[in-house]
């Protein structure tokens, strides 16, 4: 299977389009932060987001990456767009009290006239997972110290809007990310019986998921493999511990295939022995419920199209579920998968249009147990293309 290489022109194409959104918003700059931003935007990808770092999209004029100084000088290895021009602080600034990254890269923006002069709202991503209060003020105090009279404000997801349509070559690592979920999941299936240990489970998801499949490795996820287990499984965002499996258990399995940042989860419940009468009911309603929401996905619905068909079906057999039926999956890097945008629920009137791509989880947390059930799906031309693929049904093992 040959490699897919991301173009430097849809790098590009990917800038112009945050831009274009920039001008609309009245912005004249943003600074992005969130680590899967800047790998859609750059191609930048290594584990050192746990440090500030940074990418400056004016409206007019280059790029600039920031990061720390240890980063920076290798950033050209994966970086695409915006390696010519990489800003490394020193390592002087690392977890001090007294002065801050931030600092030093908006003092180096300025002073390159990277904000260019007259500039007057910069945007920022304010909820991104690695932005702390104190980055946002040491940038924010060292601009506006510099260039009086600039504003700062919250982009409200900006980047983010603009990935959720995905091109043509994202849609085909979309699908060997589902090609890798499915068979971490029947990996994870088949090791399910009597006496194994959650750890062990876990381990060898984990191992397939980094090992992928023929032709396209695997990556680390975004999320931990989780697995509730059992009267645990009403709680949807359980790991593991070193218990062994025992028989009568149901086991929820909800991971993720990786292809080059891209995310594809996925979600099954298996029960190890006679599930009882409540599992398999519930099980069997969510089947149903499911197939109604992917027979309700089509360009052209709304977000709220395919919940609403979910809760007529659910609500037929005296069932309700209170969160959302799936998000906006693609790009991801700890400690989430999500896009932060479109949600499926009955209140989001977004528009879906092709090549949009979720993670449908139709999971049903009850009172001591749980079934969960998910697929990875892309809006496509008539209807739906589901990217995932396991047995959509209550998986039995060891009756």
């Amino acid at each position: 299977m040959a490699e897919i290489v991301v173009e430097r022109a849809e790098y590009e194409s990917r800038i112009n389009r945050v831009r274009e959104a920039l001008v609309r918003d009245g912005f004249d700059g943003i600074l992005v932060v969130d680590p899967a931003n800047l790998y859609y935007l750059t191609g930048y990808n290594a584990w050192s987001f746990y440090m500030p770092q940074a990418l400056y999209v004016p409206v007019g004029g280059d790029v600039t990456l920031m990061m720390r100084e240890m980063d920076a000088v290798g950033a050209h290895r994966t970086a695409v767009v915006g390696a010519s021009w990489v800003l490394g602080y020193p390592e002087t600034y690392v977890h001090q009290q007294d002065r801050h990254p931030m600092t030093w890269c908006a003092e180096q923006l300025v002073a390159t006239h990277r904000i260019l002069p007259g500039t007057r709202r910069i945007a920022y991503e304010g909820d991104a997972h690695f932005f702390s209060p104190r980055s946002f003020r040491a940038f924010a105090d060292a601009v506006t110290a510099a260039m009086p009279g600039i504003e700062l404000v919250d982009s409200h997801e900006l980047v983010n809007w603009v990935r959720v349509v995905k091109s043509d070559t994202e849609i085909d690592i979309m699908r060997r990310a589902g090609v890798i979920a499915s068979e971490a999941m029947r990996v994870g299936i088949e090791a399910i019986d009597e006496g194994v240990s959650q750890a062990e489970l876990a381990a060898l998801i984990l191992a397939q998921q980094a090992r992928g499949v023929p032709g396209s490795e695997g990556d680390y996820p975004a999320i931990m493999p989780m697995l509730p287990i059992g009267e645990g499984a009403d709680t949807p965002h359980l790991t593991w511990t070193g218990k062994p499996l025992v028989r009568n258990e149901g086991v929820s399995i909800e991971l993720a295939g990786v292809y080059r940042r891209y995310h594809a989860p996925l979600a099954r419940t298996v029960a190890l022995g006679t599930p009882s009468a409540e599992l398999d009911r519930v099980a069997k309603v969510t089947v149903e419920g499911l197939q109604a929401a992917l027979d309700a996905v089509r360009p052209g619905a709304t977000a709220a199209d395919p919940v609403l068909a979910w809760e007529r079906v659910i609500a037929q057999h005296g069932l309700e579920k209170r969160s959302r039926l799936g998000y906006s999956v693609g790009v991801g890097y700890p400690p989430d998968w999500g896009e932060h945008t479109v949600s499926l629920r009955a209140d989001d009137t977004t528009e879906l249009q092709e090549n949009m791509t979720f993670h449908m989880i139709a999971g049903m947390w009850m009172i001591g147990y749980g079934y969960e059930l998910s697929e990875t799906i892309r809006v496509s031309a008539d209807g739906v293309e589901v990217l995932t693929d396991a047995p959509r049904r209550l998986i039995v093992r060891g009756a």
